[in-house]
C-alpha cells in the first residue's frame, strides 16, 4: 500500500462517519422538535412542593412504570434530575432539565409549567441570576445597577 491509498481509505472512512453523524444527528433534531411541541402543547402551571430532588438513573421504584418503559434504552443507563414533589393532595415524581433542577429548592413551593411529569419551566423566577458568576461579573453587574442615570 501505497501513501495514497492509505489517505484515500481515511477520507472514505471520515466522509461515511460525517454523513452517519448528520443522518442521526437530523433524526434527533426531528425527535426534539416533536417532544418539544407536544411539551408546549400539554404544558399547564402548577404550584408544586419540592420534597426531595435527586441526580439518579430511573428505576421502576422511582418513576411510574408506564413512564419507565417508555423511556428510551439509553435513558435506563444514564442519571436524570429526579424530582418528588407534591402537585396538589398527592406526591408525584417528576423529571426536568439540569438547569431548572438547579434552581428548585427543597422545602419550598414553587410555580412551574407541567407537562404531564416533565417540569419545562418555573415561572415566576429567571434562571439567569440564578446561574453561578465570576468576580468580573458580579462587579460589572454591580457597577452597572449603581451607575447614575444621565
Amino acid at each position: 500500500m501505497t501513501f495514497g491509498d492509505i489517505v484515500i481509505i481515511i477520507s472514505v472512512v471520515v466522509v461515511v462517519a460525517i454523513a452517519v453523524m448528520y443522518h442521526f444527528g437530523k433524526k434527533n433534531y426531528a425527535k426534539n422538535l416533536e417532544a418539544q411541541t407536544f411539551i408546549d402543547q400539554y404544558k399547564t402551571v402548577t404550584p408544586i412542593l419540592v420534597i426531595d430532588k435527586k441526580f439518579e438513573k430511573p428505576t421502576p421504584q422511582n418513576l411510574p412504570k408506564n413512564i419507565y418503559e417508555k423511556l428510551p434504552k439509553t435513558a435506563h443507563i444514564r442519571k436524570m434530575p429526579i424530582v418528588k414533589a407534591k402537585v396538589g393532595p398527592q406526591i408525584t415524581t417528576l423529571m426536568c432539565d439540569k438547569s431548572i433542577y438547579n434552581a428548585l429548592a427543597v422545602k419550598k413551593t414553587v410555580k412551574v409549567e407541567l407537562a404531564g411529569i416533565y417540569i419545562s419551566r418555573i415561572v415566576g423566577m429567571n434562571l439567569e441570576d440564578k446561574k453561578k458568576k465570576t468576580i468580573g461579573q458580579k462587579v460589572s453587574l454591580w457597577l452597572q445597577k449603581n451607575q447614575p442615570n444621565k
